[in-house]
């Protein structure tokens, strides 16, 4: 027997426990690293809050020490029985409510992207949600709504998030003919580049073969940006992928506070035959879109068409509203490509959209 067991037992034996008592007892907890960043708060509000509040100390393991088949991080809490219990109830609080709210926002807009099994998929958080667990981990039990313990990852279920989707993942409409190749432009925080990109380069290469699409990070136009253009080349569901899982990414470290949604810009371009049918009369598509989807749609005025006679259409608000007002706008030009095809066959010219 060890002296430390030894004076342990010799101390249980004489009732005399108040200078174990008083010793830190560490308290390990695992969470998905989509989690964390919440959890930590901006510049560390919340872990800093929960310190002082239950008298612990709570450090989180880096981000370096992750294997690729394992998205946990590990929580560990030091301090007196009754403190780590008042800590672990705090923590497990605010991870739970960060995981509910990403669940209730996939399921709020699963209508986005059709034949996508998104709960297989946690394209927002870069959650995968898994199969109710046999058991709680730990004193934590299960969430009744989603049937699964939001705490625990399983290597199994990690193609859902970085390997190729199955083919229930994939429309009918898409195995039919090549999926049309988009352009996205997407604007980050300048500081949120080294994160996105991640140690040699690794977060970007797993991102885009997850997503099956371009990623590529414009270069800096002068030293003092504060943000970064992402070009995003791929098929709808690859932009929806790499876009949600950008988004996520940005949620995730932290660029965003805790209640703050993350909104950023997009651009796309249409041909400038379309814009006019994007603005509509008087404005009014523009407006009815961005009732309809809760993003901020704006056609620039007096733009100069490019090279291949297109221009851009600013798209800004959090990821939803953003991917719905990017559909609704593809699904216009859509239209106006089908219409100047009947006119080219019918032999007419088809009319230049006034902007």
């Amino acid at each position: 027997m060890s002296p430390t067991v030894a004076s342990a037992a010799a101390a249980l034996a004489s009732g005399q426990l108040s200078t174990f008592q008083t010793e830190d007892i560490p308290l390990k907890i695992l969470a998905h690293n989509c989690l964390v960043g919440r959890l930590i708060g901006k510049e560390g509000r919340n872990l800093k809050k929960i310190e002082e509040e239950t008298g612990t100390r709570i450090n989180i393991s880096s981000l370096f020490e992750m294997a690729y088949c394992n998205p946990e991080r590990t929580i560990v809490v030091k301090g007196t029985l009754d403190d780590c219990c008042r800590a672990e109830k705090e923590i497990m609080k605010k991870l739970r409510e960060a995981y509910e709210n990403d669940v209730a926002a996939i399921h709020q807009h699963a209508h986005l992207m059709p034949g996508m099994n998104l709960n297989t998929l946690g394209l927002l958080s870069g959650l995968p949600m898994l199969p109710a667990a046999p058991g709680p981990r730990g004193a934590v039990p299960p969430v009744p709504a989603a049937g699964y313990n939001p705490f625990m990852g399983h290597p199994s279920h990690l193609s859902s998030m970085y390997g190729v989707p199955s083919g229930s993942a994939i429309s009918n409409q898409h195995s039919q003919q090549a999926p049309e190749q988009e352009v996205v432009y997407l604007f980050i925080p300048t500081q949120a580049v080294g994160a996105l990109i991640g140690k040699k380069g690794q977060h970007i290469k797993h991102l885009a073969h997850f997503a099956g699409a371009s990623i590529k990070i414009a270069p800096a136009e002068n030293p003092d940006v504060h943000l970064r253009k992402v070009i995003i080349t791929g098929t709808a569901e690859a932009q929806f992928k790499a876009q949600g899982r950008i988004f996520g990414k940005l949620k995730e470290e932290n660029f965003f506070s805790p209640k703050e949604e993350v909104k950023l810009e997009t651009h796309i371009k249409v041909p400038s035959s379309a814009a006019g049918r994007v603005i509509g009369k008087g404005g009014k598509t523009v407006t009815e879109l961005q009732n309809l989807t809760s993003a901020e749609v704006i056609v620039p005025r007096d733009q100069t068409p490019d090279e291949n006679d297109e221009v851009f259409v600013k798209i800004s608000g959090h990821f939803y509203a953003s991917q719905s007002a990017q559909r609704k706008i593809r699904e216009i030009v859509q239209q106006v490509k089908l219409q100047e095809q009947k006119h080219q066959s019918s032999g007419t010219v088809s009319p230049h959209h006034a902007k």
